[in-house]
C-alpha cells in the first residue's frame, strides 16, 4: 500500500516567513509548548520505522534524494540529522559535512566541490550545511566578493532546476531559531565541556551580526525559494517537536510503499567437529573499567 506519511507532524513553517517574524511564529498555537521524553522517544520511533521503509524504496527504486539542512548556528541541524540516520544503511544514506575550502576548491567553479558529492541512484545525502554557504556566512563574512555573492543568486537557481531535471529529488530545509533561545543553548555548550567545540569562533561572531545574517537568509530566499525546489522552514525553538516535525515532513514528500523483507530464518549454526578454538587467554582483551 502506497505511503504518505507526515500528516501526524505539524507543518513547517511557510518558506515565506523569516527569522526577523518571530512574534508571529510564537503565536502559532502548539508550538512552543514541551514535548515528554515519552511522547517524543514513541513518536520517533515509529518515524525510524517509516525511514527504513523509506531507505528500501530509495534503494530498490533507485531514487536519488538531496537534502539540505540550512539554518542558523545552534539551530538543532545536527540533532535532526542524527536521528534521521540512525537506523539507517551508511552505504544508502550517508551525511556530506564539508569543511574550509582547499586552495584548488577557491579555484574551481563554485559547485564543483559540492557536484560529486550528489547521490547516485539508490541513495539519500542529508547535507550538513551546503553550497549555501555563499549566500550566508561568506557573504555576512566577506569570505566571497560582491561579484562572486551576485553570481551565485543568478546561478543558483539554475543550477538546482538541472539537478531536478536529472531526477534528482532536491528538499531545502532552513531551522529557524529566536534570538533568546539561541542564546540559552550557546550559554549551555559554554558551560558543558563535551559541547564547546560546537562553538566556533565563527558562531560567535555569527551573534553578533545576528541582523546581517537575518538580511542575508531573506535575501537568499528570494532568489532561490523556486518552485523546483522550495524552501521548507522549521520552527526549532523546540527541539524535539523540530525533529519530529521535519522527520515526519520529510517522509511525506517521497510517496513511498513498504518493501521491508520478510523475516528471515536462520541457519543451523556449522558442528565445530575436531577444530579447537585457541584458549581465551592467547588474546589481549580490553580491560572492564565498568
Amino acid at each position: 500500500m502506497s505511503k504518505n506519511h507526515g500528516a501526524n507532524g505539524a507543518s513547517p513553517v511557510p518558506a515565506s516567513a523569516s527569522d526577523d517574524s518571530r512574534a508571529t511564529l510564537q503565536d502559532m498555537p502548539g508550538r512552543k509548548d514541551k514535548l515528554s521524553n515519552k511522547a517524543y522517544e514513541k513518536h520517533l520511533q515509529k518515524l525510524q520505522v517509516e525511514l527504513v521503509k523509506l531507505q528500501e524504496w530509495i534503494r530498490q527504486r533507485e531514487l536519488k534524494v538531496a537534502v539540505i539542512f540550512e539554518g542558523r548556528d545552534a539551530a538543532g541541524k545536527g540533532g535532526v540529522i542524527k536521528r534521521t540516520i540512525q537506523s539507517l544503511n551508511p552505504r544508502i544514506c550517508r551525511v556530506v559535512a564539508l569543511g574550509t575550502p582547499s586552495e584548488r576548491e577557491k579555484k574551481q567553479w563554485y559547485f564543483q566541490r559540492y557536484v560529486p558529492h550528489l547521490p547516485a541512484g539508490g541513495e539519500m545525502v542529508l547535507f550538513d550545511r551546503s553550497w549555501y554557504n555563499r549566500a550566508g556566512v561568506e557573504h555576512v563574512m566577506g569570505y566571497c566578493t560582491e561579484e562572486e555573492y551576485r553570481e551565485f543568486l543568478r546561478t543558483c537557481p539554475e543550477f538546482e532546476r538541472m539537478l531536478v531535471r536529472s531526477g534528482l529529488i532536491l528538499i531545502k530545509y532552513w531551522f529557524s531559531i529566536s534570538d533568546e533561545e539561541q542564546e540559552r543553548r550557546f550559554q549551555s555548550r559554554i558551560k558543558d565541556r563535551t559541547k564547546r567545540w560546537k562553538l566556533s569562533p565563527m558562531d560567535i561572531e555569527s551573534r553578533r551580526r545576528w541582523v546581517e545574517y537575518s538580511r542575508a537568509k531573506d535575501e537568499m530566499f528570494a532568489h532561490t525559494d523556486i518552485k523546483q525546489a522550495p524552501w521548507y522552514v522549521v520552527d526549532a525553538d523546540v527541539k524535539k517537536r523540530a525533529r519530529l516535525n521535519c522527520i515526519s515532513h520529510l517522509l511525506s514528500l517521497i510517496p513511498y510503499e513498504d518493501l521491508t523483507p520478510d523475516p528471515v530464518k536462520l541457519p543451523e549454526r556449522q558442528p565445530s567437529g575436531s577444530y579447537v578454538r585457541p584458549p581465551l587467554s592467547d588474546q589481549t582483551f580490553v580491560p572492564d573499567v565498568s
